[in-house]
C-alpha cells in the first residue's frame, strides 16, 4: 500500500496518521476490527475447532455454495460454487454479496484462491482451517504468506471490514502477514 493509504487507515482506526505502520498501528487496528466482529469465537485449539467445524478433512461438513453472478473468479475463470463448511456458508454468501457491490470488493472477488483444502497449516503439522472448509483466500498474488499487511500486502481495508462484520478474521490484520487469508471465527 502507499503511505497515503496507510495514513487513511491510521486515521480511521484512531491512531497517529504518520504513514509508519508499527506496533501502535497494529494494536489499534486489531482493536478497531474486533468492534465489527460478533462475539462467540471458538478457541483456536484443535478440540474447540473440531467441536465448531468438525474434523479436518471431514467432507460431509462441506456444501457447495452457489456464487454464480457475483463475479467470483479463479485464474480468470468464473466460479460457480465454493466448497465451504456448512456452518460458514451463510456468512460467506453475505460477504460475497456485499463485496460484489463496490469496486475494491469486485476486484477481490475476481481473484479467488480457494477455500477447502485438506492440508496442514503452512510450516506446521496441525490442520489448517482450510482443511475444515472454514477459511478462504483472495488475491494471493499481492497478499502472500510473507507479505506484511499493510506495508507490502494490498488487501483493501474496506474488504477486511466486510469480512470482520460477518465474523471472519483477517490474517493480515491479526498476524501482519498472509493478507489473502480470512477464517471464520464464530
Amino acid at each position: 500500500m502507499t503511505t497515503d493509504q496507510i495514513k487513511a487507515i491510521q486515521k480511521e482506526i484512531g491512531t497517529i496518521a504518520d504513514g509508519f505502520w508499527g506496533e501502535k498501528s497494529t494494536d489499534a487496528c486489531k482493536k478497531y476490527i474486533r468492534k465489527f466482529m460478533p462475539a462467540g469465537a471458538p478457541k483456536q485449539d484443535q478440540a474447540s475447532l473440531t467441536a465448531a467445524y468438525g474434523a479436518a478433512g471431514n467432507e460431509s461438513m462441506l456444501i457447495n455454495l452457489n456464487v454464480v453472478g457475483y463475479g467470483v473468479k479463479y485464474d480468470g475463470k468464473p466460479v460457480k460454487t465454493i466448497r465451504v463448511n456448512g456452518k460458514c456458508a451463510d456468512s460467506l454468501l453475505e460477504i460475497v454479496k456485499e463485496l460484489s457491490t463496490f469496486p475494491e470488493g469486485k476486484a477481490t472477488l475476481a481473484e479467488f484462491n480457494g477455500c477447502y483444502n485438506n492440508r496442514p497449516m503452512r510450516g506446521g503439522s496441525l490442520p489448517s482451517l482450510h482443511a475444515r472448509g472454514a477459511a478462504v483466500d483472495f488475491v494471493a498474488k499481492t497478499n502472500g504468506l510473507y507479505a506484511h499487511w499493510p506495508t507490502k500486502a494490498t488487501m483493501p481495508f474496506s474488504v477486511i471490514k466486510v469480512f470482520a462484520k460477518h465474523g471472519w478474521l483477517s490474517a493480515g490484520v491479526f498476524w501482519s502477514r498472509d493478507g489473502m487469508h480470512f477464517q471464520r471465527t464464530v
